[in-house]
Parts: C-alpha cells; sequence; structure tokens
C-alpha cells in the first residue's frame, strides 16, 4: 500500500512539474485571463445612470468590465503590483452611453489603445476628440490633468489603458493622439510609442523609457520579436488565438491571455490574432510572484 502511494504522489509530482514547464520559462511566463482580475462597478460610481435592460447593443449586463493585469482599484496584491515601468494594464469594456466622468490623474504617463468602438477624450487641457479602433491617446499627467472617457456611441467600446511611472515627477502636463488610419499594423510590427530620449520616430512619445508596438496578424501569418538580453516585454493577446514560439518551445493564447517575456530570446508570434506588447528595461524583479 505504502509503495503504491509513493508511486501516486511521484506521479501527481511529475505531471504537475511539466505542466509548469509548459507554461513558466526562462524567457516565457503564461498569464492566463483566469489569473486576471475582474471588476464590474457600480454605475453610479463614475457617474453613469443605472444599466440598460433589455438593449440589444450591450454585451455585457453591467455598463464596464475591467480585467486587471496588476494591483489596482479594489484589487490589491502585493506580489503583482507592476512589470517593469508598466504599473497598469486594464482591458476595459464599455457598453453604449456610458464612461468614466471627469476625474484626476498626477505623475503618470497614461497611454490608450483602442480595440473596438469610438472613445470619446476630454480634459482640463480643453480638449475634446473622439478616436476609433487602432487610434492612441496618450497623457502626461504631470503636476495634474483632469479628464473624462467616455463611450458616446451606440456600440460598445473596449481599450487597453497603461500607467507607465515617468522618469520624473512634476511634469507639464500634455496630451496627443494618434489615429489609426494612419498605421499599417496588417502582418506587421507598427511601433506606435518610444521613449522622448529615443531616436526612434514613432507618432506617440512619451516621457518613460519603452517601446509599444501592435499587430494584426492572419492566420498561418507570422512575425518575429527579438528581445535582447537585460530587457523585458509584456505582451497581450487583444483578439484572436496567437501562438507564441522560442528556444522555450510554444504556447498558445487565447484573447486577453498575457505573457511576461524575457530577452535574450527570439520570439516568433502567429496568427491568428490582434496583439500588443510593451517592451522595456529589465528591472531583475521577474514579474509577478504568485504563478
Amino acid at each position: 500500500f505504502l509503495s503504491v502511494t509513493t508511486t501516486l504522489k511521484t506521479q501527481r509530482a511529475t505531471t504537475f512539474l511539466v505542466a509548469m514547464k509548459a507554461t513558466v520559462s526562462k524567457t516565457l511566463r503564461y498569464i492566463p485571463q483566469k489569473k486576471l482580475t475582474v471588476s464590474e462597478p457600480p454605475p453610479e460610481w463614475f457617474g453613469n445612470g443605472p444599466n440598460a435592460e433589455g438593449d440589444k447593443k450591450w454585451t455585457n449586463k453591467n455598463w464596464l468590465k475591467s480585467r486587471f493585469h496588476f494591483s489596482f482599484a479594489e484589487y490589491s496584491n502585493p506580489r503583482n503590483t507592476n512589470f517593469g515601468v508598466l504599473r497598469v494594464m486594464n482591458d476595459d469594456l464599455v457598453q453604449p452611453k456610458r464612461g468614466f466622468g471627469t476625474h484626476p490623474h498626477r505623475n503618470m504617463e497614461i497611454v490608450t489603445y483602442i480595440i473596438q468602438g469610438k472613445l470619446t477624450h476630454q480634459d482640463s487641457m480643453g480638449t475634446s476628440e473622439s478616436l476609433g479602433r487602432g487610434s492612441v491617446q496618450f497623457m502626461t499627467a504631470g503636476t495634474g490633468i483632469r479628464h473624462s472617457e467616455k463611450n458616446a456611441e451606440a456600440d460598445p467600446l473596449r481599450f487597453i489603458q497603461m500607467w507607465l511611472v515617468p522618469k520624473a515627477n512634476g511634469l507639464t502636463p500634455n496630451y496627443g493622439s494618434m489615429c489609426g488610419t494612419k498605421i499599417n499594423f496588417d502582418n506587421q510590427w507598427a511601433h506606435i510609442v518610444s521613449s522622448t530620449e529615443s531616436d526612434a520616430k514613432t507618432p506617440v512619445k512619451i516621457n518613460c523609457e519603452a517601446n509599444i508596438k501592435v499587430a494584426v496578424l492572419k492566420e498561418k501569418k507570422s512575425i518575429e520579436f527579438n528581445l535582447s538580453k537585460n530587457r523585458q516585454a509584456y505582451f497581450l493577446a487583444m483578439e484572436g488565438s496567437p501562438i507564441v514560439e522560442g528556444e522555450f518551445g510554444s504556447q498558445k493564447f487565447e484573447q486577453h491571455d498575457a505573457a511576461e517575456l524575457y530577452g535574450e530570446e527570439k520570439f516568433k508570434i502567429s496568427g491568428p490574432g490582434h496583439v500588443l506588447i510593451v517592451e522595456m528595461d529589465s528591472d531583475g524583479q521577474g514579474g509577478r510572484s504568485d504563478i
């Protein structure tokens, strides 16, 4: 009986280690969407009326469904606070005629990438504009800025909002944007964000040492992403089911799945998928410690 029990324990341990090797390596840590925290706050918290009932345009019962990649709002996890300079990544689904009322920000570089629908922005500097799929808006919150983000349209809105730690506090507030029709991300990388101190020619410049790239890959199409030694990147499968390959093997992703990538490695990313990467210097911390 003891020998059988020992054998079973050994088999279970071996199975566990094999499973771990499939999702965690020196160059890729897979983060399935089930490991993200989902938040659906009451509509009145952000100045909205009651949730609509019977509106066929609504794809979620609550006005907002947010997926938090790092500690944010009511989600507090000391083992998942940031990934290098990337402090916040929220995947927000906002229903028609709803949004975030005017609220303040300070000392953060905020980049928003629109996946679906149209986002309307207004701020205390007098800016007011609406942006659609593939577009980017950014803010240097600096000494302080107030803004609102709303879905004024009849269809749902989905966007990724990222907060990055600036090179210094107390910067002068600034706002800028790029229309998605001005870039080509079909089956190739579109380098949309880089540092103000970088020579890279990108439509958006931020006060932070980081690069953001996006691509829309058709089935069987692939691109490479080379990550140098002492560099790291956060990968997000925004749509589709892309596959990432490297010396570690391969990992299939579904919509909302993410991964921490570490150099030195040459990654191959195959479609179908709409993917985003935030690349930066390694901070030596190793990302999430709860997976």
